[in-house]
């Protein structure tokens, strides 16, 4: 019978005993998948196969079309998956998006957190995150603004600040929201609703009775039976 690990070391199938194909066709199945193997980047995550776009069917995929118009089904559930499922979004790998089920986020957050502590009193960090506290969510340009950043060339400063407060896991993607077009229909790729993970999950999905080191152990250990293939170099970039 196979293992769940054997999914994203032979790309075949994740879990020979429920029968669920190896390509994902559904936001669903994409639900299920994460709730399975707990992590989950969307692009490519530098390990061979592991991430959601490598595992979607062909037609779930990126197309873009003579017209110059595009279609990403994959790139449309993220809002589905993050508000529907119980699972956290945000960049947390190497500066990358993706998926964390919930049943690993305490292990997770305690970890990254003791690595990225709390920022400095009025460092930018800090200001972004009161900003947060105080308006419950925002999107990247409105909070952008609302901290200061509004010269030339502030845009990707700016990101940066945000990305390293996701990857230590203080900031969490809570939605996503498209403009409007004239006829009423949503388009491009849309923007990012921030908001504290506190705030979405409550203060105790944040909260672990491991130290974390324990929980860096566990993440260690999870990691390595699903990507068999993986090294632990890989593993602990993943994870740093």
């Amino acid at each position: 019978m196979s293992k769940l690990e054997d999914y994203f070391g032979n790309s075949q199938r994740y879990d020979g005993a429920t029968g669920v194909p190896a390509q994902i066709h559904s936001c669903p199945e994409l639900m299920d998948c994460i709730q399975q193997v707990g992590f989950l980047p969307l692009l490519d995550s530098d390990i061979r196969g592991f991430c959601a776009e490598a595992i979607m069917a062909p037609e779930c995929r990126y197309r873009r079309f003579a017209d110059g118009s595009w279609e990403w089904p994959l790139w449309r559930w993220k809002s589905a998956v993050v508000t529907e499922s119980p699972c956290v979004y945000g960049k947390f790998f190497a500066n990358k998006a993706g998926f964390i089920s919930l049943q690993w986020w305490p292990d997770f957050c305690n970890w990254r957190r003791s690595q990225h502590p709390l920022p400095e009193e009025f460092s930018v960090e800090d200001t972004i995150l009161m900003t947060l506290r105080d308006h419950g969510h925002m999107i990247t340009r409105e909070l952008r603004a609302a901290c200061g950043f509004t010269g030339k060339n502030m845009r990707s400063k700016f990101d940066c600040y945000v990305g390293r407060m996701q990857m230590a896991c203080f900031v969490v993607t809570e939605d996503f929201v498209y403009p409007i077009d004239k006829h009423g229909h949503e388009y491009g790729f849309g923007w990012s609703l921030l908001t504290t993970p506190e705030r979405l999950l409550g203060p105790e999905a944040c909260q672990c009775e491991r130290t974390p080191e324990e929980s860096y152990r566990r993440l260690v250990d999870h990691l390595t039976r699903l990507l068999p293939h993986a090294t632990p170099s890989q593993i602990a970039k993943l994870l740093k």
